[in-house]
């Protein structure tokens, strides 16, 4: 059974020639398996690309694929996702965190009849902030994000090629694998894996990369918007309310003295719902005109070891 390994890559080139390797090591130990690695350079700013051409000369089952600008993680995921032949497909990073030897445990899940495994870490080797700005994006996601009970999600995942199939065909801007993956199965099953120590360099995800990302599950999901509508309905039956109950008072107590500073806060609260709701709305037409627009999810400048490249773009 044929297996390909899709790693986006962002100036990794410490790294990424190790990886292929370990991946090569590791499938000349494992009976009646065999891969193939596409390793997308996401317009790096050191020689990755060059250490993928040179992978590619090295092994013929290494295809690269080098786009044409920083498009980000998950469409360069999608590149890869255009080019693979195996029955089952592996995501991973580049960065050796994400450790190839641990391939054979994903494999044994997924024999048991699952359609996608996810890795869970046991500890997460990442920096204080990351793992709090991750632990928040992770606890709405679970939230506006329909998913199966207990589920979570990474960045090292196995998945039939099925999934695969279905996930190609989406073609907004923004792209969020994992929740594609949520909205075509849900024959989910997490296993426990080590999380090991980045060998060079630093996370690449920044604070603004890591918003956007989180903010691309708009795509996908209309709860914002009903949240939205539901606290509109909250606060104009409160004001409502308020408004009733001091015209009673007044009525009662002709003398009694409106509060200025209640009311300011009051206008602070209701303003602050206000503008969050045009915010969101604003977040959708926006996802609306980039798609209605059709801005490529990425756009492919070089390619090894792929006899015929015929699209740019999905």
């Amino acid at each position: 059974m044929l297996v390909s390994i899709v790693i986006p890559c962002y100036n990794s080139e410490k790294t990424i020639g190790e990886v292929v390797e370990l991946c090569m090591d590791t499938f000349n130990k494992i009976e009646n398996y065999e891969c193939e690695m596409i390793l997308v350079n996401d317009y790096s700013k050191d020689k990755t690309y060059e250490v993928i051409e040179n992978c590619a000369r090295k092994y013929p089952n290494v295809k690269g694929i080098n786009l044409a600008k920083n498009f980000g993680q998950h469409a360069a995921i999608m590149a890869g996702l255009h080019y693979v032949n195996g029955d089952l497909v592996v995501g991973m990073d580049d960065d050796m965190q994400n450790h190839p030897s641990q391939i054979v445990e994903f494999l044994k899940k997924i024999e048991e009849g699952y359609d996608i495994v996810f890795g869970v870490f046991k500890e997460r080797k990442f920096s204080w902030f990351k793992n709090l700005t991750g632990a928040v994006s992770r606890f709405f996601l679970w939230h506006l994000v329909e998913r199966p009970k207990g589920i979570q999600m990474s960045s090292f995942w196995i998945t039939r090629r099925y999934v695969i199939e279905q996930v190609k065909q989406y073609e907004g801007e923004q792209v969020f694998i994992q929740i594609l993956f949520f909205r075509t199965t849900h024959n989910i099953a997490n296993i426990e894996i080590e999380h090991f120590e980045r060998e060079a360099g630093t996370s690449n995800y920044n604070f603004r990369k890591g918003l956007k990302l989180f903010l691309s599950f708009m795509n996908y999901s209309a709860l914002p918007l009903r949240i939205a509508t539901i606290l509109g309905v909250l606060f104009s039956g409160c004001g409502l309310v308020s408004a009733l109950v001091l015209l009673i008072q007044k009525l009662l107590d002709p003398d009694i003295v409106m509060g200025w500073s209640s009311i300011m806060c009051a206008m602070l609260i209701f303003f602050g719902i206000l503008f969050l709701i045009v915010g969101i709305m604003g977040e959708y037409i926006g996802k609306i005109i980039l798609n209605v627009n059709k801005m490529p999810q990425y756009v492919i400048r070089d390619t090894a070891n792929i006899e015929k490249h015929t699209k740019n773009s999905p």
